[in-house]
């Protein structure tokens, strides 16, 4: 069997497992691969090459990195590979008309939602948010809309109660080049009939942002949980933690020096693990200070919190933090940072 030509079109690390098997696979010849251009990245802020990029350079594939794939430079780089087949998966551009109607088989693209839910750039984080107990991949043949071509296959996992970001989107990597290099056999040899997305069930998952990470305490400690792990590893769920009754003048403290005086004043800090459990109070009053974590209002039922960072240092488990920082009952955590002008009262 004549092996099929493909490109390949992916850009962040939830991309690499699928080009790695089709790279390893006997059936496909991968003539190149399309990626973003490099960008500034970490604190030096020097470019760096996406995650995809770098697995294509080290197993010596061709890349193009357009800034634009409408370019008709692009498109005709793209046309020289005669490709038979485009596979696409977290690229992060819309293919236009010009490049959707090169390759012979089409272009397929690999989506980590159940389609028609989660449509856009962060469906697992967004499924979390909203707590999905199943999610899944979904393998279909591309249009000129954003996730709403036809699909060929879907699979399907249980999410799990504790379940990160970080560690549902490292399964559903693995999950998505399974389903790939199952389906494409029969796809090519048009055995897999494309099917349309429902039209009820539709759902949208937008592109995070820093914001998103910033915790509204007025929110169910459910639905806060629930954001702890959506926004794991990026952009954390991040809060004010606001000592009460310690003066700025007062003894406690008193001649320690600028790093007691913050401890005072208090931190940005970001939490990563925590646990519903019962609690009344104000939304962000810290209700207990117990061995195994902080416990903290919320706007319905209370979260025991038992990891945590400051602003420029490491994860703590709970008990570590508050080795060096006086939290107690009363304290608060809140939305903004102490004396920010928060034109009233929120989150």
């Amino acid at each position: 069997m004549k092996r099929v030509r493909c490109v390949y079109m992916g850009t962040a690390a939830i991309a690499c497992p699928s080009l790695a098997r089709l790279l390893d696979w006997p059936v496909a010849e991968v003539v190149g691969v399309v990626t973003q251009p490099d960008r500034p990245a970490g604190r030096h802020l020097r470019l760096q090459a996406s995650p995809v990029k770098q697995l294509a350079v080290a197993r010596g594939i061709p890349v193009l990195q357009p800034e634009r794939v409408r370019d008709p430079g692009f498109v005709e780089a793209l046309r020289g590979w005669d490709p038979d087949l485009i596979v696409v998966m977290a690229f992060g551009q819309i293919l236009p008309p010009a490049v959707l109607g090169l390759p012979r088989h089409g272009c397929v693209n690999l989506h980590a939602s159940l389609l028609p839910k989660y449509r856009g750039a962060a469906p697992i984080q967004w499924a979390l948010v909203h707590g999905e107990t199943m999610t899944g991949v979904t393998l279909m043949l591309m249009d000129e809309g954003m996730d709403t071509g036809p699909i060929l296959a879907q699979r399907a996992v249980a999410i799990g109660p504790d379940e990160t970001a970080g560690r549902l989107h490292d399964r559903l990597a693995e999950l998505a080049a399974d389903s790939l290099v199952e389906s494409l056999p029969d796809y090519l040899g048009g055995r897999l009939v494309p099917r349309p997305q429902p039209v009820e069930g539709v759902s949208y998952a937008p592109r995070l942002r820093k914001e998103h990470g910033r915790i509204d305490w007025n929110l169910s400690a459910v639905e806060i949980e629930r954001r702890i792990r959506a926004f794991d590893p990026w952009p954390g769920a991040f809060t004010w933690w606001r000592p009460v009754g310690r003066a700025e003048g007062s003894e406690e403290g008193a001649g320690k020096g600028a790093a007691e005086a913050g401890r005072r004043e208090g931190c940005m800090v970001k939490i990563w693990r925590a646990v519903v459990v019962e609690g009344r109070g104000v939304p962000g009053e810290v209700l207990a200070v117990e061995p195994d974590g902080v416990v903290v209002a919320c706007g319905q039922g209370g979260l025991r919190i038992s990891e945590i960072q400051r602003e420029g240092g490491r994860r703590l488990p709970m008990a570590d933090f508050l080795a060096g920082h006086r939290i107690r009952p009363g304290d608060r955590f809140e939305s903004v940072p102490p004396g920010a002008d928060t034109g009233g009262s929120g989150g």
